[in-house]
């Protein structure tokens, strides 16, 4: 998996950090609060967005009187930043991984699709920050995942061409993302995506359920174990 790897990139929710169960408690208490009904598409309409893009969609196709997208980024922000500061904590082998990859020498990086706020106060909250030389957010160029655009920015940060980095991601559009910019991507288990796990097999080079796989040679290739 890592042969001709100079650089690993991570996306941080569900790949790299147990984190997505705070977002549909996020989506249920928002939504209470102003008496909203999401539509039956909502969950695949957000996949993959930008934390700026995601509020947007909010405002677009709620329109609640006196909701701007600063106001619906912020308002997000208040609700999650202390959960993702205390209540967060990397995948299983995750720390081992990040540990044998510096001993290796290997470039890391984050490209997420959250609030760079809410993504700063994880990665330090558990000693991460120190691990990566470049974190960036979907926010910060032009699309969102699939769009390689986060996973593209990255790995010119880090000063590697696209072929030399291996991808870690969670759900199907973050795994076409890795694609589309031409990398390799390894798709993580996770139980809130774990109804895609046929189609993250699918797109994905390789498939863990923890980190530990990659050091004791059990992940999947191609839905293969070796």
């Amino acid at each position: 998996m890592l042969d001709g790897k100079k650089a690993v990139i991570f996306d941080m929710d569900g790949s790299l950090v147990d984190s997505m169960w705070i977002w549909p408690e996020v989506d249920r208490i928002y939504m209470e609060k102003y008496d909203l009904t999401p539509p039956e598409t909502f969950c695949k309409d957000i996949e993959g967005m930008s934390y700026t893009e995601t509020a947007q969609y909010f405002v677009d196709t709620f329109q609640t009187p006196g909701q701007t997208l600063e106001r619906v980024m912020q308002e997000w922000r208040d609700m999650t930043v202390e959960l993702y500061a205390t209540k967060v904590f990397p995948k299983t082998g995750a720390m081992e991984f990040l540990d044998e990859m510096k001993g290796r020498g290997i470039l890391l990086g984050i490209a997420t699709s959250n609030d760079r706020v809410i993504a700063e106060a994880a990665l330090n909250a558990r000693g991460l920050g120190v691990y990566f030389d470049s974190v960036r957010t979907s926010c910060e160029v032009a699309a969102g995942k699939p769009a390689p655009d986060v996973y593209l920015k990255v790995a010119e940060d880090l000063g590697v061409a696209p072929e030399e980095c291996l991808v870690f991601e969670d759900v199907p559009n973050g795994i076409l993302a890795g694609k589309n910019a031409g990398m390799k991507v390894c798709a993580v288990y996770d139980e809130f995506s774990e109804p895609d796990d046929p189609e993250k097999r699918r797109l994905a080079d390789y498939y863990i359920r923890d980190f530990f796989q990659i050091m004791d040679h059990t992940y999947e290739i191609c839905g293969v174990t070796k």
